[in-house]
């Protein structure tokens, strides 16, 4: 009897050849494309709705531009009417677009990684040659593009629709808190931060609704701390005692002082009280019914020794601000996209 023999064989057939990178994109959109029609449907309807109301803003908007002298008493009439018609309904409107980020961060970027990583098949996926690194790359960075640039779109759309109320003189400036961040690259930035934020938490939590919830939590608290302490910071504010502010500046506080020290709240009444005027807050007065019509508080109190304290950021910062926040989000994306893939190469199956 004789013995079959077979020639080995080499070494570099053994090996399993790289999925090339088309091919990894390919497979990206075909398992991602559901979730990249609901961003588009997200922004679409959005945007479907500021460019039906836009455009009757605009066409309002035409009798405020065409109104001379500007100053004068009837053009600051005719801008009254139109932000008395048309500003209590963008505040809603922007309100909502506010959670734009966190729903995309929450639905398209938890789930990348983290329903494979639920479901167990991420390891058939490691076996065709995809590898970890290129896997977890493959897949965050086509989508995270996507979203991003989806994202710079809308937020041009965001801007024409706001400008006539901040033609008119609404007195909500473009560094409002509300507005600051749906405009210019911010939108854009907050988008990529959401993205990456429910990719890191897919990749931790490896559970596709508890990172969801974990995307929603992180932003949210992400964007508070942004809006309520660290925007303000990004240059020094400026303090003034006129009581004429630029406008439209992002006033951050006013604080009244008598001889040097705040005056309480119960001072400013007792000196009010003299003309029936009450102040609910430090800014904030309440003219009674026997209140002179030619009595204005805040003159009043300066007259009677009291100097008022505003600090505010100008407009003027809009741009400067804008690529401030939108650096730092820009890294912190990066940060934690390259985070998420270190943990997919080196984490234990």
């Amino acid at each position: 009897m004789t013995t079959l023999t077979v020639p080995a064989r080499p070494e570099g057939d053994a090996t399993l050849r790289p999925v090339p990178w088309r091919r990894m994109a390919w497979v990206t959109w075909r398992q991602h494309r559901l979730a990249l029609a609901g961003v588009a449907a997200l922004f679409g309807v959005a945007a479907v709705y500021l460019l039906i109301t836009g455009l009757q803003m605009h066409h309002a908007y035409a009798a405020v531009a065409a109104c001379r002298p500007a100053g004068s008493g009837l053009c600051r009439q005719v801008a009254g009417n139109f932000l008395n018609t048309y500003a209590p309904g963008v505040g809603p409107a922007l309100g909502l677009l506010q959670v734009i980020p966190a729903l995309i961060g929450a639905f398209a970027g938890a789930p990348v990684l983290a329903r494979e990583l639920e479901t167990g098949t991420f390891r058939y996926t490691w076996t065709q040659g995809f590898g970890r690194a290129r896997w977890a790359v493959a897949k965050l960075v086509p989508l995270a593009v996507a979203v991003t640039v989806a994202a710079g779109a809308f937020s041009m759309l965001v801007s024409w629709y706001i400008q006539p109320i901040f033609g008119a003189g609404d007195d909500n400036g473009p560094l409002y808190p509300t507005i600051f961040d749906l405009r210019g690259v911010a939108l854009a930035a907050w988008t990529l931060a959401a993205f990456a934020i429910g990719a890191l938490a897919g990749m931790l939590l490896r559970r596709v609704i508890p990172a969801m919830f974990a995307t929603l939590t992180a932003w949210a608290g992400l964007a508070f701390a942004t809006a309520s302490f660290l925007r303000r910071h990004y240059e020094a504010s400026l303090v003034t005692t006129s009581p004429n502010v630029p406008h439209p500046a992002w006033v951050i506080s006013r604080v009244w002082t008598q001889g040097g020290q705040p005056a309480s709240l119960s001072m400013i009444n007792q000196t009010l009280h003299r003309v029936d005027i009450q102040a609910v807050t430090p800014g904030l007065f309440q003219p009674g019914p026997a209140t002179p019509a030619n009595i204005d508080p805040v003159h009043y109190l300066i007259q009677h020794g009291y100097t008022q304290l505003t600090t505010y950021q100008p407009d003027s910062r809009f741009w400067p601000f804008q690529w401030i926040e939108g650096g730092w989000l820009l890294a912190l994306s990066v940060l934690l996209i390259a985070a998420t893939v270190w943990l997919a190469r080196h984490r234990a199956a």
